[in-house]
């Protein structure tokens, strides 16, 4: 899906600004002087499930640069390849680097010229590589065949609503299967706690975050000891698919073996 489109002959780019302001309008003033949607978010970790994938992130990081680092490493660690323009002061230029993993960066008080020519850009050429910032791991390891999907030994049929381990059946509940089958068709993301309420359990589930914890504690039981390193914890954003590489499978079923006898 594209970012752009034409309404009118005017293009138009779907814009998303996340700031902590009273006033929005105040971040970026040239944008109420252009023709774009401008969707305002809170600038917290809780806005990433609220906001569009075909959208353009402009990130408020005048006063707390801390927190827009943060945002930037957990919008990357999510997988999300949303383009991140960083709002700054002229101070902020000496602490943004090509680490942050963003797309550009413009001054609050940039020309409604300028913010549409960066925004052009921005457009053509997408986000710089997360790679960079978070070990650039890819959703390659899983096979999908048949409503089955592999990962290593680990076999999660959508169709029959099971799962196996070198052959064995898993024992889940309805919403244990679940959780698993979505972690395995993202592997290498991480997902926020809520982000997994809002996939796996919808909207409308008042259980909170807890119940995500709760869940992966029964689901790492479930695989066992050797296995359970397969579902991460990636500290202060939440949880990932890690998928076995053929030594670790390799060790594991020795293990596992070696336990069995």
């Amino acid at each position: 899906m594209e970012r752009t489109q034409q309404v009118e002959g005017v293009i138009v780019t779907d814009l998303t600004l996340m700031t902590f302001a009273s006033d929005p309008a105040t971040v970026l003033p040239s944008l109420a002087l252009l023709s774009h949607r401008v969707r305002v978010l809170p600038m917290d970790a809780d806005s990433l499930i609220k906001m569009p994938e075909n959208t353009i992130l402009f990130l408020d990081a005048r006063d707390d640069l801390a927190t827009a680092k943060t945002l930037c490493r957990l919008i990357h660690a999510s997988g999300l390849s949303t383009p991140i323009v960083l709002v700054l002061t002229e101070g902020g230029f000496t602490v943004v680097n090509s680490q942050w993993g963003i797309a550009d960066v413009v001054v609050s008080t940039a020309s409604p010229a300028e913010v549409e020519g960066r925004l052009r850009l921005v457009s053509e050429r997408g986000n710089a590589p997360a790679g960079a910032m978070t070990g650039g791991v890819g959703e390659t390891n899983t096979a999908v065949e048949d409503g089955q999907l592999r990962s290593g030994d680990l076999i999660v049929d959508t169709n029959g609503y099971t799962a196996s381990l070198h052959g064995r059946p898993i024992d889940l509940a309805y919403k244990e299967f679940e959780l698993l089958k979505y972690l395995v068709q993202h592997p290498g993301r991480v997902f926020t706690r809520a982000q997994l309420l809002q996939e796996v359990w919808g909207y409308d589930y008042y259980g909170g975050t807890r119940t995500v914890d709760v869940h992966i504690r029964r689901l790492r039981a479930k695989l066992g000891g050797e296995y359970e390193h397969l579902i991460g914890t990636v500290r202060n954003v939440g949880y990932r698919f890690d998928p076995p590489d053929d030594e670790q499978e390799d060790d594991a079923a020795k293990a596992a073996a070696a336990h069995n006898k």
